[in-house]
């Protein structure tokens, strides 16, 4: 009878614990969804009034450029805050920076300032940079072996912010004339604001003593074929869907297509994005990350093959939805494989080294991505993105014959 009496009370903190792994997961996606927007907005948004407000055509995407320098730049110190201080604080900085960015954006187009919204987009890359580690910490509330599932269930919030992004922009970019794309950003900040409302009650652990200290030297992580593999997929991801994303409402209003036109592009192209995060975790579970990734590497390619058939409306709307799944398949299975390289002490550290990498080769990619289009057009930026898919299959090709080797020996 005192063995039953012993046992009982473990199971109401076992369903408790499961519980708030399901509120942290449900309120993570919610938040994705919302903050998730801000990306879209800026993308949708960048390049038009980057040209509107530019000295020179040639600095038309400089913002979305900044925006991934802030990306970049912020990574890193958002993950030693979440190794001190525990993931939360971090979300909650994030998001003040989501509020800041459209704050400041507003005020650029009513002043005129293009330096100033540069300024704004870069506070917009650190608020992605911050969006970014939801997925991460989806995974620290489940058992390893739902992981992947926990991951990609959190990008499913993607879908919605791939609504909500391009309608804020159709229903708002107009509200405030002469300002275009004024009242776009008041409500974007707005947005920004809700979500850190559910993103306060989203309860996670605090960083024991052990996590704080941070494991094994970075470098000998780093120095890991698979933790090299992962990062240079995940690279060439985001890279090409930054590249070509940049490039392409620019690129549609060159070819004399509508600014709604371009708009409906993205809204599909961020759905793409992230509508196959529903299958994406059991994919990888069913035929492994570097299968998953490979299926990404050839999606893109092919995304690139239909922009290069054509400038219709058909063939932009093809390409960018091509683009959205090979990202889901390629960044997704590079974050999954980027979870089997380190303890669980390291997490954070790695984590942020992965996304900064992967953040800061995009740099290059806006910063190319403008002046490639405006001096050569658009054939040359799809031309241009064959050869890293080919960097990222041979070495996905150099892992899996290594991995034969090992388990014939």
């Amino acid at each position: 009878m005192s063995q039953v009496i012993a046992r009982t009370p473990a199971r109401p903190s076992s369903l408790s614990g499961h519980d708030y792994a399901r509120g942290n997961v449900a309120r993570l996606t919610i938040a994705q969804a919302l903050a998730g927007a801000n990306s879209v907005v800026v993308y949708a948004t960048g390049a038009i009034v980057g040209n509107m407000l530019a000295p020179s055509p040639a600095l038309a995407t400089l913002p979305i450029s900044i925006f991934v320098v802030g990306m970049a730049a912020c990574t890193l110190p958002a993950g030693a805050i979440a190794q001190r201080h525990g993931r939360r604080a971090a979300f909650l900085i994030g998001t003040a920076c989501g509020v800041l960015v459209g704050l400041l954006a507003a005020l650029a187009v009513v002043l005129g300032s293009f330096w100033l919204f540069c300024a704004a987009t870069f506070f917009g890359g650190a608020y992605a940079a911050v969006v970014l580690s939801f997925r991460f910490a989806a995974a620290d509330c489940v058992p390893t072996e739902r992981r992947p599932r926990a991951l990609s269930f959190v990008m499913v919030g993607g879908v919605f912010a791939g609504v909500i992004g391009p309608q804020l922009v159709t229903y708002t970019m107009y509200l405030w004339m002469p300002h275009m794309f004024a009242a776009t950003f008041l409500a974007q900040a707005a947005v920004a604001a809700v979500s850190a409302l559910i993103l306060v009650g989203v309860r996670l652990p605090t960083p024991t003593a052990v996590e704080v200290a941070g494991g094994r030297p970075l470098g000998v992580i780093a120095r890991q074929p698979r933790f090299i593999i992962a990062v240079i997929c995940g690279v060439v991801s985001y890279l090409l869907m930054n590249f070509l994303m940049t490039a392409a409402p620019l690129a549609m209003q060159m070819c004399g297509l509508s600014q709604e036109a371009a708009n409906l592009g993205l809204q599909w192209h961020v759905i793409a994005m992230y509508a196959p995060s529903f299958l994406t975790g059991r994919l990888i579970t069913r035929f492994g990350a570097p299968g998953v990734v490979t299926a990404g590497m050839a999606l893109t390619a092919a995304a690139a093959v239909v922009g290069l058939l054509g400038v219709d409306v058909s063939h932009f709307w093809l390409t960018l939805i091509l683009l959205g799944i090979g990202w889901n398949f390629g960044f997704v299975g590079a974050s999954a494989l980027v979870l089997e390289c380190h303890r669980p002490e390291e997490k954070t550290r790695v984590q942020s080294l992965n996304d900064f990498v992967v953040f800061g080769t995009m740099v290059f990619g806006s910063f190319l991505s403008g002046g490639l289009l405006t001096a050569y057009g658009w054939d040359t930026v799809l031309w241009l993105s064959f050869s890293p898919i080919l960097l990222a299959l041979l070495a996905l090709a150099g892992s899996y014959v290594a991995r034969r080797r090992t388990s014939a020996s």
